[in-house]
C-alpha cells in the first residue's frame, strides 16, 4: 500500500476545519502490516487550547485523536470513498495523566482494510475501531481512545 500523507493531511484539514482551528499538525501517515495504516498527528502547546490547569483541554484532546482516526480512515479506505462515507459511530475515551505541553496522536487501524471492504462489497454497512493513544512528546501516555466507524454505502 502507498501513502500519500500530505494529500490524507490536506483532505482531513480541508474536510474537518476544526482541525485547523486548533492547530492540529501531521506528523506521520505510514502503511502497517497485513495493509493497517498508522497515523501520528500533533497538538502544539497554545494557551488558546489550554484547560484550568495550563494543560491541554479534553475537547481539544478529543479532535486531536478523532483527526488522528479520521487520518487512518482516509489512508486506509481511500479507493472506495467514491462509493462511500466515513462516519464516526461512536467512541470511548479514558483520560489517564495530565498533559502538559503538545501532545501527540498515534493512531492504528483495528481490523485489516481488506475485511472492511469485503462487508462493503457484500453490500452491508461495516463497522471498524480505530485505536488511539494520546502522549506528551517525551511519550507518557495521557489518554486513550477508541473510535469506531462505518462506512455507508452511496445510495
Amino acid at each position: 500500500m502507498t501513502i500519500d500523507s500530505r494529500q490524507v493531511a490536506a483532505g482531513l484539514l480541508e474536510a474537518v476545519p476544526f482541525a485547523r482551528t486548533l492547530g492540529i499538525e501531521f506528523v506521520e501517515v505510514a502503511p502497517e502490516a497485513e495493509g493497517g495504516v498508522r497515523a501520528v498527528v500533533r497538538l502544539p502547546d497554545s494557551p488558546a487550547t489550554h484547560n484550568h490547569v495550563g494543560g491541554p483541554h479534553a475537547g481539544a484532546m478529543f479532535t486531536l485523536g478523532e483527526t488522528a482516526s479520521g487520518a487512518v480512515v482516509l489512508a486506509a479506505f481511500g479507493p472506495v470513498l467514491d462509493r462511500s462515507v466515513p462516519l464516526a459511530v461512536r467512541v470511548e475515551m479514558a483520560y489517564k495523566k495530565i498533559a502538559m505541553g503538545p501532545v501527540l496522536a498515534t493512531a492504528r487501524l483495528g481490523r485489516p482494510p481488506a475485511e472492511v471492504i469485503a462487508e462493503l462489497d457484500a453490500g452491508t454497512r461495516p463497522e471498524f475501531p480505530v485505536h488511539v493513544e494520546v502522549s506528551t512528546e517525551d511519550g507518557t501516555v495521557t489518554s486513550l481512545l477508541t473510535v469506531v466507524w462505518t462506512l455507508r454505502p452511496n445510495r
